[in-house]
């Protein structure tokens, strides 16, 4: 070994010490997917931000683990469009939460770290970030009216503080190339929807009395999974990764009580990042309360479950974010494949068919359901949704989910 070679070895030895506490996921044996990982960035290279709702979820719990522990086509369709798209940073939507972390140790291993049929290279990610979600924690209370406590199937769902089946179902996870300050995440799992002023609390359409009783709406939880602040530390700075997965505005009653749910946790949101207010009520799990620093970059990401002009939501809700003063939302991601899938469904939409990113059948159509959506001092250079046309390549590996890969690429405004 030359002088050269030693220092080197040494040099590489203490960066693993530097890092070994903030890495999440250990990489083992694939020396180009983790030099990839750890390829240099320079200050005018984008940023790869992306969202997917991956609907890796199981009715039962324990159940994505036994998924993901066997050979799953559809983790492999998953992992093949990451591998096609390689963002940076990217949330997962409808994954699975389990407090050791089993399910995304099993699916960085054995799907993202191995090239898939369809994707490309394999594809690692040192830093992620899991925690738990509102959906299937029972909250002992009777949320659906019903007459009844938990119970089984949908009604014990239902009485859930987010609708699951198991606590974890519908879950989120992070994965980054860069490292995560976990110490400074900051969630909004147990936030009360009654601290939120001028709140869109349902009503009983026939008498225009409140439909939650008192004592239901004084513990009742806004997010319906929860409301992840990730900071993460980029080439290009600290951005904070917002997350959230909003509740769908359906499967309720003339109330709209899902409906309601679904623009305010969308409001939290333009609440936090709000420039000019300090909303005080908005308060995390650990007690620290107020919004985000105005001077801080971010990008808000998930599933909101809002269309801006079509589908069952609360008009105007994800307009809260778009026409929000401190977002940067004109560039529309859009894909080849949506316009055509809509047609195929036949159903009436007013809005722009490519920029779709979620596809429910016959009866539900196409919509704009998934967002990427960065701060003003961040300025976008592409970005697209991953839903290629019929024939067009990679049109067989996105059958593997209802919603599709929304993905930006950004670099600082100044």
């Amino acid at each position: 070994m030359t002088w050269r070679t030693a220092l080197r070895s040494l040099a590489l030895l203490v960066l693993a010490l530097a890092v070994g506490g903030c890495v999440r996921v250990s990489v083992h044996g694939d020396r180009q997917a983790y030099e990839e990982a750890h390829r240099p960035m320079t200050d005018t290279t984008p940023l790869r931000v992306a969202t997917y709702n991956v609907s890796l979820y199981s009715e039962e719990a324990g159940g994505l683990i036994r998924q993901l522990e066997g050979e799953d086509t559809q983790a492999g369709k998953i992992a093949a469009v990451l591998q096609r798209v390689r963002p940076d940073v990217v949330l997962l939507n409808e994954f699975d939460y389990d407090p050791a972390g089993r399910a995304a140790d099993l699916f960085q291993q054995r799907y993202l770290a191995r090239p898939q049929t369809g994707g490309g290279e394999a594809l690692a990610y040192p830093y992620r970030y899991l925690a738990p979600v509102n959906t299937g924690v029972p909250s002992g209370l009777d949320l659906d009216r019903n007459g009844e406590i938990g119970g089984s199937g949908r009604d014990r769902g239902n009485d859930a503080w987010g609708y699951g089946l198991h606590p974890g179902q519908y879950g989120m996870l992070v994965l980054s190339r860069y490292p995560i300050d976990e110490a400074a995440v900051r969630t909004f799992q147990h936030l009360k929807w009654s601290a939120m002023p001028g709140s869109r609390a349902p009503q009983d359409p026939a008498t225009g009395a409140p439909w939650y009783p008192a004592q239901v709406w004084s513990q009742l939880r806004l997010s319906s999974k929860s409301h992840w602040d990730v900071p993460i530390t980029t080439p290009h700075g600290i951005v904070h990764l917002l997350a959230a997965h909003p509740t769908p505005p359906v499967f309720d009653g003339p109330e709209d009580r899902n409906g309601r749910r679904n623009a305010d946790e969308i409001r939290l949101w333009a609440e936090y990042i709000n420039p000019t207010g300090d909303p005080a009520w908005v308060c995390d799990d650990r007690g620290r309360c107020g919004g985000l620093a105005a001077d801080a970059n971010f990008v808000i990401v998930g599933d909101y479950n809002a269309d801006p002009v079509d589908g069952d939501g609360v008009p105007g809700a994800i307009a809260q974010l778009l026409g929000h003063p401190r977002v940067n939302a004109r560039f529309v991601p859009r894909s080849t494949g949506a316009a055509p899938r809509a047609a195929e469904r036949g159903l009436v939409r007013r809005g722009d068919l490519r920029s779709h990113t979620g596809d429910f059948g016959p009866e539900g159509g196409t919509l704009r359901l998934d967002y990427v959506l960065p701060s003003t001092g961040l300025r976008v250079t592409d970005g697209g949704v991953f839903w290629p046309a019929s024939g067009e390549p990679g049109s067989d590996i996105v059958d593997a989910s209802d919603h599709h890969l929304v993905w930006l690429d950004l670099v600082p405004a100044n």
